[in-house]
């Protein structure tokens, strides 16, 4: 009876119990013709659980080395992402409905859904085999039984079988239907070699649910721009089937710059690499004089590899992709400068706040005995202060500053990697004044994750949003509810959710409140500027609650996945 309470105590942690609610929302919220994909998240996230059940017990992922004291988290980051477009795929079925939007809108939300859920799906093919069949000849423990087989591949069948039905209903020949799992398949292989490829780049700074969320997100944004250029290029030369219906809707100019922006910067390492290595060949490294030569060198070439990037490689493929008129860059002067006073006052506004509260903040780093964890809830807060009247007023071109603002601070990381001279040092002297136990030497990702986290909810809100408080998702709970939890419950917290955790429920019942205070205060606001009202409270009462909780029982960087969980439940 004792063995048999503790494996019901292992097998049901909070945080699974957390993620299972979250799912069970969004699952009673589907309309009968999204069946197919309740079904297959519903196998997926039975498949995620089994996995991590397996693993936590199993030391056969050793070879992946993860972020030390966090839980392996593999069902948290099998199913947010597929939850995450289901949740949009709900909310664009009641578009539909109203006749709102094109069918070939909701066909390439279905499409990102199965693009996403292949992804997750295939890690965890992946994940299973690794634990079967290790490395070294390693005999796997007994409890992987024949059953455990039996139950993958059941699982592994239906969803196959769920998904081609699905892709068939919005494919007019068997061909088209083919060509869609085709492309799902490469989804899947694609993201088992980025996620290999992420542990073992950069070991100890994420855990195995946070490299898989951040695999499946990689792979279906740069996914969806591959497919976007093949339809440009393919629609200059034929017109198909497969092309217009998935990716040959229309497109912002600026999700189109932000999208190139991002593809030139990650693209950046490795042409830079590969120019460095041809440079190391003309130059030694035994004297003091040659290697700091070598550092000139090294950083002349980083800045012109930059530049060239920068201004023709990705301006090249958004004027290839979307017709822009002048030059990628210049359009976004233009676009600055259409709104003169709203825009460049904001921009002021922006600089000055960030300014004065990196002095601030980084002096008290330096002087003060504060604690680590407060000191970067301040950040969270100058998020509220610089995000909050800018989406009210100024949306686009707050989309805009995000990906602006991604751009700086990947070339800073990248900067701080390299010890690019001269500002290497300097870069990551200040980033390690902000750092805590979920970062590391090697990877700084705090900073990426809070932006992100605000920034989501607010890009994937473009379109038709019948839901004022989804774009908001971000601010809401990672600069309101996160922020007043971590405070409440480190200064006044007693009662404990676990033994071994450090979260208190003062702390939870604190930041669910503030952030209902909040939404109290904001939805008559948004009334006031135009949005219609069609937030219900009950929905986001068990939204705010539900969230609140994961981030109480959550050991995975909360900034990442608790915006999308609050995301997902604001669209229902």
């Amino acid at each position: 009876m004792a063995s048999s309470t503790r494996w019901s105590t292992a097998f049901m942690s909070g945080e699974r119990a957390v993620v299972l609610l979250f799912i069970s929302r969004v699952l009673c919220s589907l309309p009968l013709s999204l069946l197919p994909h309740g079904l297959s998240l519903s196998l997926l996230s039975l498949f995620a659980l089994f996995i991590e059940i397996r693993a936590d017990n199993s030391p056969l992922l050793s070879p992946f080395k993860t972020r030390p004291g966090a839980s392996s988290g593999i069902m948290l980051g099998a199913v947010t992402l597929p939850t995450v477009m289901l949740s949009k795929l709900i909310q664009l079925s009641r578009a539909f409905s109203l006749q709102q939007i094109d069918i070939e809108e909701l066909e390439h939300m279905t499409m990102q859904y199965w693009a996403t859920s292949a992804s997750c799906c295939a890690v965890l093919v992946f994940l299973c085999l690794v634990m079967w069949f290790p490395r070294n000849n390693a005999h796997p423990p007994c409890f992987y039984s024949a059953w455990d087989a039996k139950f993958s591949i059941i699982c592994m069948v239906l969803y196959g079988a769920i998904c081609c039905v699905s892709l068939a209903t919005i494919s007019q020949t068997s061909l088209n239907t083919a060509l869609k799992s085709l492309w799902l398949l490469c989804h899947g292989f694609a993201a088992v070699k980025l996620i290999q490829h992420l542990l073992n780049t950069f070991p100890s700074c994420a855990s195995m649910g946070e490299a898989l969320l951040a695999t499946s997100g990689l792979v279906l944004y740069f996914g969806d721009m591959l497919a976007c250029t093949i339809a440009k290029f393919f629609g200059l030369l034929i017109s198909t089937d497969f092309v217009s219906i998935q990716y040959g809707i229309k497109r912002s100019e600026i999700s189109i710059f932000i999208q190139g922006l991002l593809l030139g910067l990650l693209m950046l390492p490795v042409v830079f690499k590969a120019i460095l290595r041809i440079w190391e060949y003309s130059f030694g490294t035994g004297r003091s004089e040659a290697r700091k030569h070598r550092e000139i060198g090294k950083s002349v070439i980083f800045f012109a590899s930059l530049g060239f990037i920068m201004t023709v490689v990705a301006p090249s493929w958004m004027k290839f992709v979307q017709d822009f008129n002048v030059h990628p860059l210049l359009w976004v002067f233009k676009f600055v400068l259409s709104e003169p006073f709203k825009r460049l006052s904001l921009c002021i506004y922006w600089v000055a706040v960030i300014c004065a509260s990196v002095v601030r903040f980084y002096s008290i780093s330096k002087n003060s005995k504060i604690e680590r964890i407060l000191l970067r809830k301040y950040y969270h807060l100058m998020a509220v202060s610089i995000f909050l009247p800018a989406l009210i007023y100024q949306p686009e071109f707050l989309d805009l500053a995000f990906g602006a603002a991604l751009a700086v601070f990947l070339v800073l990381e990248i900067i701080r990697v390299w010890r690019i001279w001269p500002l290497g040092q300097l870069v990551d002297q200040f980033m390690n004044a902000f750092t805590d136990h979920r970062d590391s030497d090697l990877l700084i990702v705090s900073h990426f994750s809070l932006l992100l986290g605000c920034a989501l909810p607010i890009w994937m809100s473009s379109g038709f949003n019948d839901r004022p408080l989804v774009p908001f998702a971000g601010i809401l709970s990672l600069g309101i509810g996160d922020t007043m939890a971590s405070m409440v419950g480190h200064k006044y917290g007693v009662l404990r959710w676990s033994k071994t955790g450090k979260k208190t429920i003062e702390g939870t019942a604190a930041g669910i409140t503030s952030v209902l205070a909040a939404c109290s205060v904001l939805l008559p606001l948004l009334a006031s500027s135009g949005y219609i009202f069609t937030q219900h409270w009950f929905s986001l009462l068990i939204a705010v609650t539900t969230t609140g909780l994961l981030e109480a029982y959550t050991a995975q960087l909360d900034n990442a996945f608790i915006p999308l969980v609050f995301y997902s439940l604001l669209c229902l």
